[in-house]
């Protein structure tokens, strides 16, 4: 079997950065160099041009995208020094059959790009037969988001044609090696090399997976496992940036420092401080659950104290959050306990019975269901939506990692407006 090949894709805007992160890429053991349609776009032609003179003996892959004029756009390209150029598998025969008429013409090759193509297997036939070089199973950012798989789309193609096949879209080392295992002759990886606080580690990682598949074991996690540890891995401001700044709750503070909640909601409905259903619902939450008390906007008298939060702890619940006030500060902050609340009284209310458990609530400006996920540290509170969560948690994941890097680069002496180019991107 040929080595598989690694592209790293420079799904990013600034051609500076790009052309370091390529630099120690390459370092780690990665064969094809791509402009990312992001960096085509903010850079135009230039970043080609550049990668092929700072990287004469790689390929160089403009991910163009194109969708039609697929003479000019191949021209476009090739003379810039790519020596690979992606159409979509989607655009017409036509624009397809001109593309590598001009690749043809231009020495370069085709990549076909199956994202969104509604039949895959037979669309690569086609494409194959039309003379493209290479498919790419590729599944879009906002597909892997909801759990779709690039290697999945791998496996349905491999055996159905001859031509090489890539796969690119949310691959780590894990999936890489599965990528490679299935039949994969290149592999694409973009995010988890790209945004790496060490890059050329990462690669150096994605390489060995490829060169040795079956050093890396995948770890079988539940859809609620593979959640909680997400959100366990991202902090609640990246959450809120995944959202487009949705889902924070105001007022809330939290009584410990260091501590982190991260679970479904179990929601209780309570009014005037009266706590017999926040204690009740204790009994009803799984370990790992995170409580969620609306005391009807009252912050003079507390639903809840110190022994609640010692029986709460003992059940394994994950954290508390009240729309309202707690008491006995000083037990709760000596058990390092996640609990969250709008403002600390010594007085107590009456356990009368008043109120609702596992019904819609409002808490500090948000709704919340049962069962919507919360995430709390430090920074504040966040409600995601239930049917969301595990795309939302994936996104928040690539916030993070992006912040990573920059946080690396800024590290290495540039300063944050340096590496983002605020000024090149003001609205004039």
């Amino acid at each position: 079997m040929t080595r598989p090949k690694l592209q790293v894709a420079l799904d990013i805007l600034e051609f500076h950065r790009a052309a370091q992160i390529a630099r120690e890429a390459v370092a780690g053991g990665a064969d094809w160099i791509e402009v990312g349609t992001p960096l085509i776009k903010s850079e135009g032609m230039a970043a080609v041009r550049e990668l092929r003179e700072a990287f004469p003996d790689h390929e160089i892959v403009a991910d163009m995208k194109i969708a039609d004029t697929g003479t000019v756009e191949v021209e476009m390209a090739a003379k810039a020094g790519a020596s690979i150029v992606c159409v979509l598998a989607d655009a017409d025969d036509t624009v397809i059959a001109e593309s590598v008429r001009a690749a043809r013409l231009y020495g370069v090759r085709i990549m076909a790009d199956l994202i969104n193509v509604a039949d895959p297997v037979r669309r690569a036939q086609e494409l194959e037969a039309l003379g493209v070089d290479i498919v790419n199973a590729h599944v879009g950012i906002d597909q892997q988001m909801i759990g779709k798989s690039s290697v999945d789309l791998l496996r349905s193609i491999v055996g159905e044609v001859s031509i090489p096949l890539a796969v690119a879209g949310g691959l780590d080392a894990s999936t890489a090696a599965q990528a490679v295992a299935a039949g994969a002759d290149i592999v694409i990886v973009g995010g988890w090399i790209v945004k790496a606080r060490d890059v050329e580690g990462s690669a150096r990682t994605i390489r060995a997976a490829l060169d040795d598949p079956t050093l890396v074991q995948p770890e079988k996690k539940s859809l609620d496992e593979e959640i909680r540890a997400l959100l366990m891995t991202v902090s609640a401001p990246n959450v809120t940036d995944a959202m487009h700044r949705k889902g924070a709750m105001n007022g809330l503070v939290p009584l410990t420092g260091g501590v982190k909640a991260v679970g479904p909601a179990v929601t209780v409905q309570t009014f005037g401080g009266d706590w017999a259903k926040p204690v009740e619902a204790i009994d009803l939450c799984r370990p790992g659950d995170v409580l969620v008390i609306n005391n009807d906007g009252r912050t003079e008298i507390a639903p809840w104290g110190e022994l609640a939060t010692h029986s709460a702890k003992n059940q394994g619940i994950s954290g508390v959050v009240i729309d309202g006030a707690v008491r006995d500060v000083d037990d709760i902050r000596a058990m390092q306990y996640p609990l969250f609340a709008r403002a600390c009284v010594p007085n107590a209310g009456e356990a009368k019975g008043f109120g609702e458990i596992n019904a819609e609530i409002a808490c500090c400006g948000q709704q919340v269901r049962p069962g919507d996920w919360i995430i709390a540290d430090e920074s504040g509170v966040v409600v995601i939506p239930k049917e969301r969560t595990y795309e939302i948690a994936r996104r928040a994941l690539e916030v993070k990692k992006m912040e990573d890097r920059v946080r690396e680069e800024i590290e290495r002496g540039s300063t944050l407006a340096q590496v983002q180019e605020l000024y090149k991107w003001e609205k004039r």
